[in-house]
């Protein structure tokens, strides 16, 4: 008796949990393979724009290139914190447009009060922008932790319901033998068995893709002090 047979012999309520089952599975699959796909655009594109920031001669030029690397989650960060930047120094003499010389990067210790508000407001804008981009991220990975919690309690419902059902023919039957018994058991054991293949895919993807939001957070991060710096540097040149 295979796999296929045992799902045409199911009862009603096998069946239905089977479906359901497999309606759990469909979107899981779709889930997986877009996020794997809008990640790994993300990384790209990424580390593409990465390159252009630090091998750029002003940001007005990096800016303009970040429209290009529409899914890079560095990217939202940067133009957040541009525009923020750009506010700061409006009616200067375009300090956003260049960078600042070697000699004009220290900065004193007496220099320091006077940009630490200008500083705290981008701090908080970068903040803002990486909080939100790792929202969008973490977009319908629920729907994996969800399916890889239930789904295992859906197939042993199904099962426990079959193993019900068998039991039930065996009385009404009289016969106990084990030709009699193992059909319906291993009937109502499918729905355990589509449960954990539902389920088991659906842990290992929510794992990982967690894991990816969680880098691209700290990345997020490391490229907003990286952006703080710079920001320093030509809030103490505009002066």
């Amino acid at each position: 008796m295979n796999a296929v047979s045992l799902v045409v012999q199911a009862g009603l309520v096998a069946k239905a949990v089977l479906l359901i089952l497999l309606g759990f599975s469909l979107m899981s699959w779709t889930l997986i393979f877009m996020k794997f796909g809008l990640f790994r655009r993300a990384q790209r594109e990424s580390a593409r724009f990465l390159h252009t920031f630090r091998s750029a001669k002003n940001l007005t030029t990096v800016f303009e290139e970040s429209k290009r690397f529409v899914k890079s989650p560095i990217v939202s960060v940067f133009q957040e914190g541009y525009r923020e930047l750009s506010q700061l120094v409006k009616g200067g003499q375009g300090p956003v447009n260049q960078w600042p010389a070697a000699h004009e990067t220290k900065t004193t210790v007496a220099e320091m009060p006077i940009y630490l508000e200008p500083l705290e407001l981008i701090s908080r804008t970068l903040r803002l922008a990486s909080m939100k981009e790792v929202a969008q991220q973490e977009r319908n990975l629920i729907f994996l932790a969800t399916t890889g919690n239930v789904a295992p309690f859906v197939g042993l419902f199904g099962t426990v319901w079959g193993i019900m059902d068998a039991f039930a023919s065996i009385g009404q039957a009289g016969s106990a033998n084990l030709g009699a018994v193992a059909p319906g058991v291993a009937e109502a054991l499918i729905t355990t068995a589509a449960g954990l293949g539902t389920a088991i895919p659906a842990v290992i993807a929510y794992n990982y893709f967690l894991n990816r939001v969680r880098r691209q957070a700290t990345e997020m991060e490391m490229f907003g002090l990286e952006f703080l710096t710079l920001a320093e540097r030509i809030l103490v040149r505009s002066r």
